[in-house]
């Protein structure tokens, strides 16, 4: 089961999935996507951030195609239907539009559905290692996890076409450029750079994260009118709620902001 390839563990308020699969660069079969969404359910209701990362010196070289291969052949030549509840990009709705935000760490491969996967989640850290492609139309097939959508979002339809047409292969520091990841460290550092991230995120009111991750996806799908009314109605629920926060600012028990280093580039 796909299920035995995923690891789960609880830090404190951070839950932490892990790809586990590294001898084969942490290729995914597609019955794994679901079991990723069932983990992303199961965090939700246990932690208040969490962590996506691969096993491994690789995030996710992507969809399994041998496995693809052989179902193509058991099933005529046809991609079988999907099982269970998830479609592909359902399954990792349950990570862009949880219940908690999430931090992935990335190194070494973050290719095909590996990259999909990573652009569900709401914060990026690619270190050295880190290198990302969109090989589909090499491999005769298309993006199928939600791609088009989430990662078009981010670079934009030019460079989205010309990663998918030419199979160009972004380096992190190309990756950090085009706004695929925010963060950038050194090789080996990703985990301890989202650790240190999800652990900031799960100080912040369970309310006003979900707000950010719910309302401003949904806000960048309407219109401009749209969109100031939507935003108006979350803040107005958020400031209601977030009172006590308001008063430790006021009333100066609230660390005070503070500049950091900024993102390697």
């Amino acid at each position: 089961m796909s299920e035995d390839l995923l690891s789960y563990e609880l830090d404190n308020d951070i839950a932490l999935i892990g790809i586990n699969r590294p001898e084969k660069r942490n290729a995914m079969p597609e019955a794994m996507f679901a079991d990723l969404g069932r983990l992303a359910d199961k965090a939700g209701q246990e932690a208040r951030a969490a962590v996506l990362f691969g096993h491994g010196p690789h995030f996710s070289a992507g969809l399994d195609l041998a496995d693809l291969a052989r179902r193509l052949k058991e099933n005529g030549g046809k991609r079988p239907p999907h099982a269970g509840p998830y479609m592909p990009h359902i399954a990792f709705d349950k990570i862009a539009r949880g219940r908690i935000p999430f931090v992935a760490a990335l190194s070494g491969a973050v290719i095909g559905a590996g990259l999909e996967v990573a652009a569900a989640t709401h914060v990026r850290v690619a270190d050295d290692t880190a290198f990302f492609a969109l090989p589909e139309a090499q491999r005769g097939i298309f993006v199928g996890a939600g791609g088009s959508v989430r990662i078009q979002r981010l670079v934009g339809n030019a460079r989205m076409t010309d990663m998918m047409l030419t199979g160009r292969v972004l380096g992190a520091d190309e990756a950090y450029a085009q706004n695929l990841v925010q963060y950038r460290v050194d090789e080996g550092k990703a985990i301890e750079k989202a650790k240190e991230l999800a652990t900031v995120i799960a100080g912040n009111r369970v309310e006003t994260n979900w707000s950010i991750t719910q309302g401003l996806s949904r806000v960048n799908d309407m219109s401009y009118d749209d969109a100031l009314f939507v935003e108006t109605l979350i803040g107005r629920n958020a400031a209601s709620a977030g009172t006590e926060r308001l008063l430790d600012f006021l009333e100066k028990r609230a660390k005070p902001l503070a500049p950091h280093p900024a993102p390697r580039n």
